[in-house]
């Protein structure tokens, strides 16, 4: 299967979930179900529940006790990704291609959107019936990984960081979900310890890439290939990756994350192929 593929049919599995947890709702003011579902249901790649489902799959051949954990990832990325927009935080007016949640519903909602899907999320992950998974999802995106990453981001602006401080703030910032999204699949496929081990391995690997091919594709890409405004790292006067290192040196850290994570996948078969090309995919795509 390709990685298009792959990805097309993990996403579709996702949102047919992600729907089906919404219907279980009741007695959300309309407004509030509306911004929560016009964010969520934007469209993207739906890479981090591609990646706890691809998981597990490898571990034992079937998704389905991953899908609480994937759900619960995409509606952690999403609240995120609504508050990473706002006024107070980046200030970006388009996202996915379409008008970001403040622009259209305001701030306010925007916030409680946000926030209702933050904390919706950890109710579908409770439904894994896994404490362990729970709270690795919850690290994941605290205080130790995605908010205290955009923390130190914040504070970053207008600072000249080294490389170290910089891969530290992404592994925070975008690794910590991305990590957890692979682990979380794995354990829930039941994976052995060294199946694990070897998996964390390939997320951590696959998370620095997909930072480094962000920050190059800031510079090099378009609004509309990539469906948010572009060069706003530069203006922001934030430390990339091409801004530390260069384009050229950027492009080889982006290839060596690439090869650690293949390197990881040596102990599994055929089984992990797609998870080889999806490697690949993360430093080669234009979007």
């Amino acid at each position: 299967m390709s990685v298009r593929a792959f990805l097309a049919a993990k996403a579709a599995k996702t949102e047919q979930a992600l729907d089906a947890y919404f219907a279980t709702l009741h007695d959300v003011p309309d407004t509030l179900r509306e911004a929560m579902r016009y964010s969520l249901f934007a469209g993207g790649k739906r890479l981090r529940p591609a990646l706890a489902l691809g998981a597990a799959e490898i571990v034992c051949g079937k998704d389905t006790a991953a899908m609480p954990a994937a759900c619960a990832i995409e509606m952690i990325h999403t609240y995120s990704l609504i508050h990473d927009d706002l006024p107070s935080m980046d200030d970006d007016a388009l996202r996915r291609g379409k008008p970001t949640s403040h622009v259209v519903y305001g701030e306010a909602i925007a916030i409680l959107a946000g926030d209702a899907l933050l904390t919706m999320a950890f109710d579908v992950a409770a439904r894994a019936n896994d404490p362990r998974v729970l709270g690795e999802i919850a690290r994941a995106a605290g205080a130790e990984g995605m908010v205290g990453g955009q923390v130190i981001d914040l504070q970053s602006e207008d600072k000249r960081l080294s490389l170290e401080q910089l891969r530290h703030l992404h592994a925070c910032k975008t690794g910590a979900l991305i990590r957890v999204s692979v682990r979380a699949g794995a354990i829930l496929g039941g994976a052995t310890e060294s199946q694990l081990d070897a998996l964390t391995h390939y997320g951590q690997h696959i998370g620095l890439a997909f930072q480094i091919a962000d920050d190059i594709l800031d510079i090099t890409s378009t609004e509309e290939v990539l469906g948010k405004p572009i060069g706003s790292d530069i203006a922001s006067q934030k430390s990339t990756y091409p801004a530390l290192v260069g384009m050229d040196e950027s492009r080889r850290l982006a290839n060596e994350a690439v090869s650690s994570a293949l390197d990881a996948l040596k102990s599994f078969g055929a089984e992990a192929d797609t998870f080889r090309a999806l490697a690949r995919y993360i430093v080669e795509r234009d979007s």
